[in-house]
């Protein structure tokens, strides 16, 4: 296990879990990352990411990136 931060571009990954505070977990699971479903990153730039979660494309930053554990 490791974070979504540090998985390869164009791998698709399963979420095992997904940390950070209250805010934070509610934030991401009304994304739709949630623990179980498959996540893709698409494109890495300067530390923040775009993942293909559920056929839509997120933005996410370095800091969201880090609490999702794949």
């Amino acid at each position: 296990m490791m974070p979504l931060l540090y998985a390869n571009t164009n791998e698709e990954n399963t979420i095992k879990k997904v940390g950070g505070t209250a805010q934070m977990k509610h934030h991401l699971e009304n994304l739709g990352i949630v623990p179980g479903s498959a996540i893709r990153i698409i494109h890495k730039a300067q530390g923040n990411i775009i993942v293909d979660i559920k056929s839509s494309r997120i933005a996410l930053s370095k800091e969201l990136a880090s609490k999702i554990i794949i």
